[in-house]
């Protein structure tokens, strides 16, 4: 059984007379990297800032590792690493010294965790430079490394990717699968950005207008009911199209190919009567959703609804 690291029961946030966070619920589970997906101004880093304490929660609670942020705030704080928006560093000083000034306002960090902590992140070979010379990843490193110092059980990230280049999002999204499962931490990740969150996370959130649209495990939200988008390439595109609406499969035209979204097992039945009406069936190939597609399939729906 998933043991839960965080939990968000009934969370509002109301600024003014506006309300910013509209009820939200849910679990995150220890070992986990949890996806927290929604367009910028959707209400992730409001949800963020309220998690760690940087915002008072109008009502509902959040509960991390037992304790109550509004009731026990300095024990549910203590199981938290965080990182919200940039890490912020003393450039003149190096990478080490600034994990030392760190680890001075947290009781019992010795010099072998910080040494743990540095050759987790990867930062052994450049840690006794100044961060002033330091790439944004490398601060990013850095960042998530003063974060891991007091050996918290979870991880709360905004936008850790944020203005890297695709080696250096690499570098980040390995680290947190790694600290997940070798460290059993729970790691919740803010971002827009969809196709690093269908490599990094094991479940994704949808957060929309400040209310939370749905949350499945990041295959689930893809795969999504069991059916199955195929392309079909066919000698006659016409013939095939008249013979799909025969039998009442909805259908898409893609150029010279035709994508129908269908069970498995419905497949031969398809080519067999596409075979029987002499329509040549050169390709059949599985074509599989991305998270991009199934993020704008979600969100219309909700719009549209």
């Amino acid at each position: 059984m998933n043991e839960v690291a965080i939990k968000l029961l009934n969370v509002c946030k109301d600024i003014g007379s506006k309300e910013i966070i509209k009820d939200v619920s849910f679990e995150v589970y220890k070992g986990e990297v949890f996806g927290f997906l929604g367009p910028n101004g959707a209400g992730k880093t409001t949800t963020i800032r309220m998690m760690v304490g940087l915002m008072s929660i109008t009502s509902g609670d959040i509960i991390i590792d037992g304790a109550s942020i509004k009731t026990d705030f300095e024990k549910a704080v203590r199981q938290v690493g965080a990182i919200v928006e940039n890490p912020e560093m003393y450039k003149f000083l190096t990478g080490y010294q600034n994990l030392k000034q760190y680890a001075r306002m947290v009781p019992g960090v010795t010099k072998d965790r910080l040494d743990e902590v540095i050759e987790l992140v990867g930062l052994t070979a450049r840690v006794h430079e100044k961060v002033k010379t330091y790439s944004l990843g490398m601060r990013q490193r850095l960042g998530i490394a003063q974060a891991l110092l007091h050996k918290p059980k979870v991880l709360i990230l905004d936008e850790p990717t944020n203005g890297l280049d695709p080696a250096g999002i690499r570098e980040i999204r390995d680290y947190l699968r790694n600290l997940s499962k070798e460290e059993g931490m729970a790691i919740v990740v803010s971002s827009h950005l969809l196709s690093e969150m269908e490599l990094m996370c094991d479940r994704v959130g949808i957060i929309q207008k400040g209310e939370l649209i749905d949350i499945q495990s990041i295959r689930d939200f893809i795969q999504d009911g069991g059916k199955t988008l195929y392309q079909l390439e066919c000698g006659e595109v016409e013939g095939a199209m008249v013979l799909l609406g025969e039998i009442g499969i909805s259908y898409t035209v893609i150029g010279s190919a035709l994508q129908v979204e269908i069970d498995r097992a419905g497949v031969p039945g398809i080519i067999k009567r596409l075979v029987e009406k002499d329509i040549a069936v050169f390709e059949v190939k599985e074509v599989t959703k991305t998270l991009e597609d199934k993020f704008l399939e979600k969100t219309s729906q909700e719009r549209g609804a």
